[in-house]
């Protein structure tokens, strides 16, 4: 849900007032918890220590990042991949393709340095 547009974007003052009048290089990484506070252009070139309930992951803002959220860029989650045995299976014969493609391309290549 966005914010209304007569209440303008919700920036984090306390964050501000921490890169205000420093440079990207001297800063550091900036610790926050403020995952809902928007990115402003100001941010841009900092990185920001943000708190996903366990630790504080970096994230450098680039120009592309503002208007977004802190948060956004900090997954509060860890996916844990699904399967067992079907999927131990499925990887199995996929590296086994990889290795057997790798093979393939380095016999061709020393076969055509062999024919010059």
């Amino acid at each position: 849900m966005t914010r209304s547009l007569k209440k303008g974007p919700y920036v984090d003052e306390k964050l501000l007032k921490k890169i205000q009048g420093k440079k990207p290089e001297q800063a550091g990484v900036v610790k926050t918890w403020a995952r809902g506070g928007q990115i402003s252009p100001e941010m841009v070139g900092f990185t920001f220590g943000v708190y996903n309930g366990k630790d504080h992951i970096e994230v450098l803002v680039s120009e592309e990042m503002v208007g977004h959220r802190l948060g956004e860029f900090s997954p509060t989650k860890k996916f844990v991949r699904h399967g067992g045995k079907m999927q131990k299976e499925i990887e199995q014969k996929k590296k086994e393709a990889e290795i057997a493609a790798a093979q393939a391309a380095k016999a061709t290549t020393v076969d055509t340095t062999k024919k010059k």
